[in-house]
């Protein structure tokens, strides 16, 4: 049986990829999970690729623990890029696809039922951790 927690993050990718949808972006993947990490999920626009990460949080958990993009720590960001690049890998990309790491971060108000999306674009910097200091 899902934890409440498991419920609040399901919903938050729902609305996320209707959001995404919306925007005329295509839904390539959901939930692709590999041993070294997860994307939430696989989309495209245009000639791009996203990979984007959703944090959900109620307004109540919000109030506690800080906005939800505060939880894409540093550390989540290097699992982000290791996993959007084994993904290009494993589904055969060439070197010159553009893609990017997005986040979507969803304040879900309890009371009202109401959702505040924060879209942010590009908000990994692949080439910040593409060095030997990083370990890559």
């Amino acid at each position: 049986m899902p934890t409440e927690k498991r419920k609040l993050g399901d919903m938050g990718e729902k609305i996320a990829c209707y959001f995404l949808e919306k925007r005329n972006y295509s839904i390539l993947k959901t939930n692709y999970q590999k041993r070294i990490g997860e994307i939430d999920i696989v989309a495209k626009l245009k000639n791009s690729l996203h990979f984007i990460e959703v944090k959900t949080r109620t307004n109540y958990s919000s109030q506690k623990y800080g906005l939800p993009q505060d939880a894409v720590t540093i550390h989540k960001q290097k699992r982000l890029i290791k996993t959007a690049l084994f993904y290009l890998l494993e589904n055969k990309y060439s070197d010159d696809t553009f893609w990017q790491i997005d986040v979507i971060a969803i304040t879900i108000d309890k009371n009202s039922g109401t959702a505040k999306i924060n879209f942010i674009e590009n908000a990994v910097d692949y080439e910040r951790y593409n060095n030997k200091r990083c370990g890559y």
